[in-house]
Parts: structure tokens; C-alpha cells; sequence
């Protein structure tokens, strides 16, 4: 099988196409999941048809149709999801030429998953509400729970939100289970809202609607690029980060083409798309530079937690924020 993925890749690669197009359910958003894909088409001749599903309804699909599978590729969502379809059967291993360029926290061991970028936390400010108001930008974690802020912070809700769950799994790694949710419940009164999407947040701030936010980071980093009076800060205790990754489905109808995409996304010049579409998420490849006004991942503390035991925990802990941090 090696051998005929490496001849169609020389194929693909030296200018021919493969006989089949991909279908891939992607959970990154469609307008940089169009521009990712259509640059594999460019250097590689395959097709892709794509459907844009969001993490919760994609893994829901993915089980519906795995007697009679429906697409390829799983492309996007949080490494966890993708831990979650593996236990479950639903996807299949393959490893990749580029395994050992990636480091063991973007990749799964058996390679069941990779990584296809990474975005950490952030707290996206608006300093000209917070300057109106004569109050600081906070710096930390701790600074948030200042009674300065109250009602100024939006953030996901983790009941909704892979990325609010983020939030709970970072707090975790830097308090202990108990200290998370006691701060928690201190940072509620900042909490203007929580919103149903991961990146509500930064929508709310960019028509200020909110003087603060807490997401992942490239929705502020587009808004500061785009001129908006927005400071972005990680705070200074450490942050958590997504692994968007992507997984070949069980029972895949276009195998190697399937397998020619995980090359090429976890590629050099896979990669460098990220930077030349201007997505702001981080290169999981280290040898990769974010580009001009991206920070690089060895200038954030960041804060690592296990993606299969936030998968096997979720339930439970989102129980746990409903209860004691909402009241319900």
C-alpha cells in the first residue's frame, strides 16, 4: 500500500492528478478551509468537495454513517473529538511521512490523528472602551477577577463550546480541579454573556459590544490586523491551546487520496499555507514561522492537558461548571 500511495503522490506532485476526488466534513470555517483546500489541489491535482459541520454534528454525522461512510476525511475540530472517533471506531490509522517532524503533542501515537494547527487562548481588549472607563489591561488570569471588569468580559460557554471547555481544562492544568472552579465562580460577575460559539466572543468585541473577550486567539489578531483598537494578551500564568487536527475516516472510499492530504497538510509547504492564506493559526510544524504579527509558541507560556482525558471528562466537568458556577 506504501508503494502505490508513493507512486500516486509522484503522480500528483509531478503535475498528474489521482482518479478520485476527496470528500472531506471539515470543522475549520469554510472561507480558510476553501483557501487550505484549494491550495492542495493546486499541488497535488485532487479534488476536494467539502461540507463544513462544527465538531459536535461532524462526530455526530461521522457515527450516523459509518456503515455506509459518506466523506474521507475528518478536517478540523479539537484533537479530543478526534480521540473520541478513534475509540469509537470510526476512523483509522496512518503513518504519515511527516510523523516524526511533528512533536508528540500533535500527533496521535498510533497516528489515528494529526495536527494541523494550533491556537492558544487569548484575551482580546478593546483599550479604547477600557481607556474611556480609566481602567488597566489585565495581564493574567487573576487580574480578570478584578471587580473593575465586572460585566466587560464575554467567553464561550463551555456547555456549547470546545473552546469555553478550553477554558475549564486550562484552569485545571494551573489550579487544580477545585481551585478552577473556585475561579470560576470569582469570574463570573466579569462575564457579560456566554456566548453558544467558540468565537462569539470576538464578535461581540470587534462592534463593541463587549470591552473584553476570552477565546482562541486568531479571531483578535484578524480584528488588530484590520485596525481595530484591540490589545491581545495571554495571560501571564499560562494558557491552553486547541490542536485543530484531522483524521482519516474508517472505511474511507478514496484511501489514497485521503493519505496524500495528511502529507501534505502536515507538509512544509502544507503549513506555510496557513501563513500565506493569512488564517492566524500557528504552524504545528516547528520549523514553519508563524508570519508577521503571529506570535510564536515559545513566546506564550502555554499549558498542555491530556485530549483523552478532557474527552473522557467532559460530561462531568461541564455538570460541574452548570452547577456550581451557574447555579442551574
Amino acid at each position: 500500500m506504501k508503494k502505490l500511495v508513493a507512486a500516486a503522490l509522484a503522480l500528483a506532485f509531478a503535475g498528474g492528478t489521482f482518479a478520485q476526488s476527496l470528500t472531506v466534513y471539515t470543522s475549520v470555517d469554510e472561507e480558510n478551509a476553501s483557501a487550505l483546500f484549494n491550495a492542495f489541489t493546486e499541488h497535488t491535482g485532487i479534488s476536494v468537495d467539502f461540507v463544513f459541520l462544527s465538531s459536535g454534528p461532524a462526530l455526530s454525522r461521522i457515527e450516523a454513517e459509518s456503515n455506509r461512510p459518506q466523506a474521507d476525511v475528518w478536517f478540523g475540530a479539537p484533537s479530543e473529538n478526534h480521540v473520541l472517533a478513534a475509540e469509537r471506531g470510526l476512523t483509522q490509522p496512518y503513518v504519515s511521512e511527516n510523523f516524526d517532524a511533528l512533536a508528540d503533542n500533535f500527533r496521535d501515537a498510533d497516528g489515528y490523528w494529526y495536527g494541523i494547527y494550533t491556537n492558544p487562548l487569548a484575551v482580546g481588549v478593546r483599550t479604547d472602551i477600557l481607556e474611556s472607563r480609566d481602567v488597566e489591561v489585565p495581564k493574567s488570569w487573576a487580574d480578570l477577577t478584578d471587580p473593575s471588569y465586572a460585566g466587560l468580559l464575554q467567553m464561550p460557554s463551555p456547555q456549547s463550546s470546545g473552546t469555553g471547555y478550553a477554558v475549564i481544562m486550562t484552569l485545571i492544568e494551573l489550579f487544580g480541579e477545585d481551585g478552577a472552579f473556585d475561579y470560576l465562580e470569582q469570574l463570573h460577575p466579569t462575564v457579560q454573556t456566554y456566548t453558544q460559539s467558540g468565537t462569539g466572543p470576538s464578535g461581540a468585541l470587534g462592534v463593541g459590544e463587549s470591552a473584553m473577550a476570552l477565546q482562541f486567539s486568531p479571531g483578535f489578531l484578524e480584528l488588530r490586523d484590520e485596525g481595530f483598537p484591540i490589545e491581545v494578551v495571554f495571560p501571564s500564568e499560562g494558557v491552553g491551546y486547541e490542536v485543530a487536527a484531522a483524521s482519516i475516516l474508517e472505511g474511507a472510499n478514496n484511501l489514497e487520496e485521503a493519505q496524500a492530504l495528511i502529507d501534505w497538510i502536515t507538509s512544509t509547504a502544507g503549513q506555510e499555507q496557513l501563513v500565506t492564506n493569512r488564517t492566524y493559526f500557528l504552524p504545528v510544524r516547528s520549523d514553519v514561522s508563524a508570519g508577521e504579527g503571529i506570535p510564536t509558541l515559545d513566546s506564550i507560556e502555554l499549558v498542555a492537558y491530556d485530549p483523552a482525558v478532557a474527552a473522557e471528562r467532559r460530561e462531568e466537568l461541564v455538570d460541574r461548571w452548570l452547577d456550581q458556577v451557574l447555579g442551574q
